[in-house]
């Protein structure tokens, strides 16, 4: 038989300090922030762990430390994994 589960996601703006998941999807029609997001290395599949939420959002993606703002966080759709 098969074992249940649950899949949980979410905008990264919406995570508390020491969440972690792997970016789903980034979703954005804003060219700029889409650059942004292929500049950090931010793509589908990526490991990410939220470090701080205020004043800056400041999360670590494949053992690098990024601080990004709202908009980007907004973008970052990820899969939340449990500890």
């Amino acid at each position: 038989m098969f074992t249940s589960f649950t899949i949980t996601g979410c905008s990264l703006e919406l995570l508390k300090p020491g969440d972690k998941g792997i970016v789903t999807i980034c979703q954005t029609q804003d060219e700029t922030i889409r650059k942004k997001l292929t500049a950090l290395g931010i793509r589908t599949g990526i490991h990410i762990t939220v470090e701080q939420q205020f004043p800056s959002i400041i999360i670590k993606a494949a053992n690098v430390s990024l601080t990004i703002d709202k908009a980007i966080a907004r973008a970052i759709y990820i899969r939340v994994l449990e500890d």
